[in-house]
């Protein structure tokens, strides 16, 4: 994921919770969850400056619910991890048996999951 995005009011450093947006022929400012990419015509805001949003007179302002934020890691995030220091922790898996047929072959060459022999 990208570093924490700032917000965009000039010399404000804290980290954007929001996204505005302004549709121009509506006359209409929307102010909703963070979007997924920083885009140029969009701007992020911080928790205090997206409570404190006007819009000029005659302008809509709608302001579409955002998941809350919640820095700390999720259950879905711990369970990963675990399962994956299961996973690291499992032994090597036992050498595979070669049949007989491939006991006297050597492998020339390979392609994806395809294998040449050639008899020795």
């Amino acid at each position: 994921m990208t570093p924490a995005r700032r917000c965009s009011r000039t010399a404000c450093s804290r980290p954007a919770v929001c996204t505005l947006t302004y549709v121009y022929a509506d006359q209409t400012a929307v102010l909703g969850p963070l979007s997924t990419y920083a885009e140029p015509h969009a701007y992020d805001l911080c928790e205090e400056h997206a409570e404190r949003l006007s819009a000029p007179r005659g302008w809509e302002v709608l302001r579409l619910a955002r998941e809350p934020v919640d820095p700390g890691p999720r259950g879905d995030d711990l369970l990963a991890l675990a399962d994956a220091v299961r996973e690291a922790a499992r032994p090597a898996p036992a050498p595979r048996h070669v049949p007989p047929a491939e006991e006297g072959s050597r492998e020339t060459a390979r392609r994806g999951h395809l294998r040449v022999l050639t008899s020795e």
